[in-house]
C-alpha cells in the first residue's frame, strides 16, 4: 500500500481490542482506556495507556505498595518508549525502556494507518495461547484545551 508517513503528533487512545482467529474480541482495559501515543519529529516515541479508574495505592510513596496493589498497578498498565523508524505502512518501535521487561531491548513490528486524525496501530497476527490474535489500538489526534 501507500507509504503512511510518520505518524508525527501526540494521539489520545480511543480503544484497544485483541482480535482473536475466531472473530472473538477482547477489550482488556475496557470500552474507553486512558493512554496516549507520541512519536516526534526527531524520530522517538513513547506509549502509555491503562483502563479508567485504577485503584490507589494506600501509601503515597511512588516505590511503596503492597505486593498486590503493585500486582494490580502493572498489570494495568502499558508503557514503552524509544526510536521508531517508518517503512511503508509498517513502524519499528526499538523499545529502550519498558514497564515489561521482556520488550527492553527489543524491535516490535506495527502496521500503522494513518486517516485525518484518527491513528490505528495492529500488531502483526502472533500465536498467543494457541490462536493468531491481533492487537488494535486507536487513537485520535490530540489538541491542546
Amino acid at each position: 500500500g501507500p507509504s503512511v508517513g510518520a505518524p508525527v503528533g501526540t494521539w489520545s487512545s480511543e480503544s484497544w481490542e485483541v482480535v482473536d482467529s475466531n472473530g472473538a474480541v477482547g477489550r482488556p482495559f475496557g470500552e474507553k482506556p486512558i493512554g496516549c501515543i507520541m512519536d516526534s519529529a526527531d524520530g522517538y516515541m513513547a506509549v502509555a495507556f491503562m483502563p479508567p479508574r485504577r485503584a490507589p495505592f494506600s501509601a503515597a510513596d511512588i516505590l511503596g505498595g503492597t505486593t498486590d496493589e503493585k500486582c494490580a498497578a502493572i498489570g494495568t498498565y502499558i508503557s514503552y518508549c524509544g526510536r521508531y523508524e517508518v517503512a511503508g505502512d509498517w513502524v519499528r518501535h526499538h523499545i529502550e525502556l519498558s514497564l515489561f521487561p521482556n520488550w527492553t531491548g527489543v524491535i516490535r513490528e506495527r502496521i500503522v494507518n494513518l486517516s485525518e486524525d484518527t491513528l490505528r496501530i495492529s500488531t502483526p497476527p502472533p500465536l498467543v495461547k494457541g490462536k493468531v490474535q491481533t492487537a488494535h489500538l486507536m487513537g485520535k489526534r490530540a489538541r491542546r484545551q
